[in-house]
This record gives C-alpha cells, sequence and structure tokens, in this order.
C-alpha cells in the first residue's frame, strides 16, 4: 500500500492547482514533459538541445518551474526499462518522488526565454510560487517527522514484541526445566516407593521364610525327643530285662550254692544242725517277741496322738506333719509376743491381706495385682514378717479359684521361702488327707460343708503341686510322694474318695506329663484296688456319685487334657515378678 500525501493547504491558489494529478506514473510524467515541450517551444525562437528541462503548468500568466536533468530521465528510463511488470507501483513511487525532489520555484532566469518573459513571469508567478514552495516544504517535514514517528512507534512496538517473545520463550524454558525437575522428583519418588514395597516385601518373605523354618525346626527337635523318649524307654526296657535276668540268674546261682552248702552242712554235721536249728528257733521267738511289743508301743503311742483314734499315715508323712505344725506354733508364739507390746496394732496389715486373697480372680491382671499388694505388705517394716505370713497361710488355704491361689502361694513363698511350712501347715490342719492321713474309728461325721471343704481344700494343693512354675518348692514330686502315700497307708472311704478325685481333678493332668506309663500304673492300682474296695464297702449306696466321677476320670483320661483355668497367661508371670522385684 502506498503513502497518499495530502498537503495541509488549499489544493488550488489563484487558480493554479498545486498538484493537478497526485497519482502520476512515469509515462504521465514523460507525456507532461512532453506537452510542456511543445508549449515552450510556441515561446522559443529555436529550439535548444534537452540539457534542462523547464516546465510551465498553470493559467497563463503565472505557474511553477519542474526542471528534470538528463541524465536523472535517462536514468529512470533504462531502470523502468529493466524492472519487471510487478514493480510497477515501485516506479510509480520514486517517480512521484523524483518529480517532489526536484520541483522548485524558478527565481533566475532561462537561457530560453528573452528578459521580457522572465520579468512577466517573476512578476506574475513569485507570491504564489514562494507559498507553494513553502507549503510543499512545511508538508514534506510534517510528512518525514509522521513517517519518522510512525517508524519509531514500529521500531517500539517491535522491540516490545521481541522482549514480550524473549520473556515468554524465557517462561516456556523455565516452566520446561520446572516441569522437568518435577517428573525427575515425581520419578525418584516413585522409584522411591516401588523400592520400599519390594523391601517390604521381600522382609514379608524372609519373615515368612523363618517362621517356617522355625516351624520345622521345632517339629524336628520335637520328633527327635520323641524318638530320645522313645529309645530312652526301650533301653530302659532293656536294662530291666536285663537286670531280672541277671537277678534271676544270680538268684538261682545263691540258691544252688545254698543248697550245696547245706548239703555239705548236713554231711559233715547232722548234730551241729539240729543245734543250729534250735538256737534260730529261740532267736526267732525272741525277735517276733520284740517286734510284738514295738508295735503295740506304736499303735499306742499313735492312738494317744489321735485322743483314741487308729491313724492310717506313711511315717515320712508324720513326720513333715510334725516339723510343720512345730513351726507354726513356734510362729504362733512369737506373733503372740509381738502383739502383747504396748501400742502395737496390725491388724490393719492383716486386712488388707485378707482383702488382697479374698479378691483372688483367675486372670492375669488381677494375680500380678493380688501378688505386688501382698509381696509389698511382707516387705512393709511396720509389719513383722512373721504376722504377714501367718495370716496369708490362714487365709490362702481358703482361696476359691484355686489355680490363682496357687500361682500367688508360688510367687508369694518364692520371695519369702519360709512361708511354704507355715502354709502346708494351714493345709494339715485344715484338712487332714493333704499329709496324708486318715483316721479309722472316727466318731465325728462328716457334713455336707465339711465334704464341701474337704473338695475345696484338696483342689486347692492338688493346684498347688502340680504348679510347674521353677519358684514352687512344693512341686509335682511332691504331688507324687502324696499319691504313692495315700494308696499304700489310706482306707477306702467317701471322705479318702473325695480326697482323691479332687487331688486327680487337678493335679492328674500334670502328675501325666511328668511321669507318663509310671502314673498310668497308679492308676491301673486305683482302679483295681482302690474302687473295689470302695464298692464292697456296707454304705456302697451312698458311695455311688463318688465312685462315678472317680470312673468316669479314670474311663475317659480325663487326665490327658488341661484342666479348665490352669493355664491363665500366654507368657510367664515369673519374669514379670522378678522384673517387678
Amino acid at each position: 500500500m502506498g503513502v497518499v500525501l495530502e498537503p495541509p493547504c488549499p489544493r488550488s491558489v489563484d487558480g493554479i492547482s498545486i498538484d493537478p494529478e497526485p497519482n502520476w506514473n512515469f509515462n504521465s510524467l514523460l507525456s507532461e514533459i512532453e506537452s510542456v515541450e511543445k508549449k515552450l517551444n510556441v515561446f522559443s525562437m529555436s529550439p535548444q538541445p534537452l540539457t534542462q528541462t523547464t516546465l510551465r503548468m498553470g493559467r497563463r500568466g503565472g505557474g511553477f518551474v519542474m526542471r528534470v536533468s538528463e541524465d536523472e530521465m535517462e536514468s529512470d528510463v533504462d531502470e523502468e526499462s529493466d524492472e519487471e511488470e510487478d514493480d510497477h507501483t515501485q516506479i510509480c513511487t520514486k517517480g512521484k518522488r523524483f518529480a517532489c525532489d526536484e520541483l522548485y520555484l524558478s527565481d533566475e532566469s532561462d537561457d530560453e526565454f528573452d528578459g521580457e518573459t522572465e520579468s512577466f513571469l517573476l512578476s506574475k508567478m513569485g507570491l504564489a510560487e514562494n507559498a507553494l514552495y513553502e507549503v510543499i516544504n512545511d508538508h514534506q517535514t510534517e510528512v518525514k517527522e509522521d513517517i519518522r514517528n510512525q517508524v519509531s512507534v514500529v521500531e517500539t512496538e517491535i522491540l516490545q514484541e521481541i522482549e514480550t517473545s524473549r520473556s515468554a520463550i524465557a517462561r516456556v524454558e523455565k516452566y520446561s526445566e520446572t516441569r522437568k525437575e518435577v517428573e525427575r522428583k515425581l520419578d525418584l519418588q516413585y522409584q522411591r516407593k516401588v523400592a520400599e514395597a519390594l523391601d517390604t516385601h521381600l522382609t514379608a518373605i524372609q519373615r515368612e521364610h523363618e517362621v517356617k523354618s522355625q516351624i520345622e525346626e521345632r517339629k524336628i527337635r520335637s520328633e527327635e525327643a520323641q524318638e530320645e523318649a522313645r529309645r530312652r524307654e526301650r533301653a530302659q526296657h532293656e536294662e530291666k530285662i536285663r537286670q531280672e535276668k541277671a537277678r534271676a540268674e544270680a538268684e538261682m546261682q545263691a540258691k544252688l550254692r545254698a543248697e550245696e552248702a547245706k548239703k555239705e552242712a548236713e554231711r559233715k554235721a547232722a548234730k551241729e544242725a539240729v543245734e543250729k536249728e534250735e538256737t534260730d528257733r529261740k532267736a526267732a521267738e525272741q525277735k517276733i517277741s520284740e517286734e510284738k511289743i514295738e508295735r503295740e508301743r506304736s499303735l499306742a503311742a499313735s492312738n494317744a496322738q489321735a485322743g483314741g483314734k487308729s491313724i492310717q499315715a506313711a511315717e515320712s508323712a508324720l513326720t513333715l506333719e510334725n516339723h510343720r505344725l512345730k513351726k507354726l506354733e513356734e510362729l504362733e508364739a512369737t506373733n503372740q509376743s509381738l502383739r502383747s507390746r504396748p501400742n502395737v496394732d496390725f491388724s490393719s496389715f492383716e486386712k488388707q491381706i485378707t482383702r488382697a486373697i479374698k479378691q483372688i480372680r483367675g486372670t492375669e491382671d488381677n494375680v500380678r495385682k493380688k501378688i505386688t499388694e501382698i509381696v509389698n505388705i511382707f516387705r512393709d517394716p511396720r509389719c513383722p514378717v512373721s504376722i504377714s505370713i501367718a495370716t496369708f497361710a490362714k487365709k490362702i488355704v481358703s482361696a476359691k479359684d484355686h489355680f490363682a491361689g496357687s500361682y500367688v502361694i508360688v510367687y508369694v513363698t518364692s520371695q519369702f521361702p519360709e512361708a511354704m511350712d507355715i502354709v502346708l501347715a494351714e493345709f494339715h490342719k485344715a484338712c487332714i488327707y493333704t499329709v496324708p492321713k486318715h483316721t479309722l474309728n472316727s466318731q465325728s461325721a462328716w457334713d455336707s460343708d465339711g465334704y464341701e471343704q474337704l473338695d475345696s481344700t484338696m483342689r486347692l494343693y492338688g493346684a498347688l503341686v502340680q504348679n510347674n512354675n521353677g519358684r514352687n518348692v512344693h512341686g509335682i514330686e511332691h504331688g507324687w510322694a502324696w499319691l504313692a502315700r495315700f494308696l499304700n497307708k489310706t482306707s477306702a472311704t467317701r471322705a479318702s474318695a473325695t480326697a482323691l478325685n479332687s487331688f486327680l481333678q487337678m493335679a492328674g493332668f500334670g502328675l501325666h506329663q511328668r511321669y507318663r506309663s509310671q502314673f498310668l500304673k497308679v492308676v491301673n492300682i486305683v482302679r483295681e484296688h482302690f474302687l473295689p474296695r470302695l464298692k464292697a464297702r456296707k454304705d456302697a449306696s451312698n458311695l455311688r456319685t463318688i465312685i462315678t466321677d472317680i470312673t468316669a476320670y479314670l474311663d475317659d483320661q480325663t487326665y490327658l487334657k488341661e484342666p479348665v483355668g490352669r493355664t491363665m497367661t500366654k507368657y510367664t508371670l515369673s519374669a514379670e515378678i522378678t522384673a517387678d522385684y
């Protein structure tokens, strides 16, 4: 698009047009020049060469002069001939610029005109040409200034656009770098999560393998232990057979030697044999007489001790009972002297122990709490230990929860070992079958409360002896000794049967785990000897319930099942009590 220049003045002054044809092209310019030459030739006297062409335009009597050099015209013509048709607009613009740039007001004389014509032109056209020249100059200046301003504005806008583009490109690059960094961090985070998940999975697999390995190892150890037990049992059986065979051979040899010696003695001295027989007979009669006197003396002493009643008990059991009762008497004497002191009252401590024992229940938290309370009272310097032991022993034998009570007894006596004999003495006072001891020809009859107390005391005693805690000083071996003494020395009565049934219900499981085949032999003794004697009694009809209970226990092999309440916790309480104390 071309730039249309509009001068800031009227298009004509005194009938003279400023720009009669503003859209000239080069051909139009040439035509106009030829027309001007023709007009000039009319006033010229002779033709002159076209070294300098003078153009006169306007009305007659006034106009302006435009000079075009011959060289420039030739140059323009050559350029016109060399350019293509699509550059026609550029040529027109150049011609128009050429016409504007070479336009000037003529104020000199021309060689072609005479003095009269020149003066006429100056006089008629001087003011108009000056005014037009000034108008054209001002118009050109304003156009140039306007063009420079527009160019400056365009350059400024271009620079702003370039700066904006650079800023946008910088932001895009920065955003791209930011996105790359974010993606890199996300990738690292994803890789970290994948690594953590893989590590967790591998850890779980390793733990599972370890658990399986431990299970297999325990299974192998269990099988090895069972195989070792079977091998040991076979070795014991073989050793027993070998010993029996050796004993039989030794007896046979001894018998043969005795027979030989006897025959030899008979052959050597028949008379000496008669004398020896007489001597032996006298010695035997004297020994029998002495044994009879000793039995009568022992029976008299036992009857005197039982108030005229016959007592069935093992001598070792009676010895232990007397020892424990004697310790209890000494402790009571000591406590009596302590209570006799002025301004001394231990009743609050005794009440605390009694309350703690009554609150014993078969739960882990309860047992641990009560053990802590009782041991704290034992260690209280304001109360002598003998007072605490006596109160504890007297009250614990009446605990209602038998397994929980046995745990309390074991842990308290592990801290204060001297308390166990006192507790057992209280057991013996509460029930003679804890010795075990049986009284014959008793005039006192057992009532329902008596049988109930007997059952509760024996169950608590059975729970105590079967407690397999390592700190139990009256453990399963004492339960085995009790069972042997009971079956050897005790008659079959309702009271003894009740004691046996209560004891087996609580301690049978532990005895079978410890002694296995030996315990089964004892069970057979109960089945083959004790129960038949019980059934043969005159009051067997009143014993039907207890006989049924013992028979069901043996037939159902209840000793293979752990009693309810025996296991209270999932871990050993001894470790926790040791840590607390």
